[in-house]
């Protein structure tokens, strides 16, 4: 029932490599974000150049407003590029993070059952009754964190969904308002 010097060690170990890759994923999104946003400047800046020796060219105003037109929808495209990108970092990072202490739970769970199971052994007469009434709790505390677990897992399922449709759509009104506007100028 006591715990020794080796238990604690290497429940701190464990601790310690818990936390460890912890860091690392966050790191390694970090990382990944700051990649994406270095690339996105270097290309907004070159898009901007170009832009504006393209702008610096027009002749008229017909050609200026065609010309704002033809340049507004490839900036638009890279904005909901750059846009879905940074989503699909916050969701794999929020995927990693969640293995982690989805594994860290099972862990602590085994524990506190291994700890329960030698506390049966060397309890008085009797006392199996508040046992098996703990280990009833355990097991209603683990099927009410499956059940919010799936939810949580359906409900981001469903806003991943909602959100590639809206930008789906989006992309294609902006599309079909550019010739619109070009028509319309």
């Amino acid at each position: 029932m006591y715990n020794t010097p080796e238990q604690f060690a290497g429940a701190n170990k464990a601790n310690v490599e818990t936390l460890l890759t912890v860091a690392n994923t966050a790191f390694a999104s970090a990382e990944r974000l700051a990649a994406l946003n270095l690339n996105t400047a270097r290309i907004v800046l070159e898009d901007s150049v170009n832009n504006t020796k393209a702008l610096l060219s027009v002749k008229d105003v017909q050609e200026l407003l065609n010309m704002q037109t033809a340049l507004a929808q490839p900036a638009f495209e890279k904005a909901i590029a750059y846009s879905r990108s940074v989503y699909e970092i916050a969701t794999q990072t929020q995927e990693e993070f969640a293995k982690i202490f989805d594994t860290q739970y099972v862990e602590m769970n085994k524990n506190v059952t291994s700890v329960l199971d030698k506390a049966a052994k060397s309890a008085p007469a009797g006392s199996d009754v508040a046992v098996a009434a703990v280990k009833s709790a355990i097991a209603a505390a683990n099927s009410a964190y499956e059940t919010m677990n799936k939810a949580a897992k359906q409900v981001a399922e469903m806003a991943e969904a909602n959100v590639a449709a809206a930008t789906t759509a989006t992309v294609r009104a902006v599309g079909a308002a550019a010739p619109k506007a070009r028509k319309a100028a």
